[in-house]
């Protein structure tokens, strides 16, 4: 069902936060699936230090990986993931702009 919302409304979202333990899905496919597929961050949360569980997320594409209960000074920092993310997309746009107008420029004919 969360996936199903993320595909139908993916330009509202800039993050995911999610449970490595849910019931209805693996945590790490939905991993995959919103940021590889939708280019979301996305945030892990778990009740266990194990360092595999990490690693896995990490290896899957997590941005960050928080284990509950997660202090305030932690939360307080995701909005940092958002913003990186939204500059890099950003300059990127703008690259592909100078881009284009660098092509356009261009007269084929001369």
């Amino acid at each position: 069902m969360a996936l199903k919302m993320f595909r139908e409304n993916m330009n509202i979202y800039d993050l995911v936060i999610t449970s490595v333990n849910m019931p209805d899905m693996d945590a790490f496919k939905l991993l995959e699936l919103v940021g590889l597929e939708m280019g979301l961050l996305v945030i892990m949360l778990s009740v266990h230090g194990d360092t595999k569980l990490v690693k896995k997320g990490i290896t899957h594409g997590t941005c960050d990986y928080l284990f509950k209960p997660a202090r305030i000074a932690e939360l307080k920092n995701i909005g940092q993931h958002v913003v990186r993310k939204n500059k890099f997309d950003f300059r990127n746009h703008i690259n592909a702009l100078n881009q284009d107008n660098r092509h356009e420029d261009e007269d084929p004919s001369i």
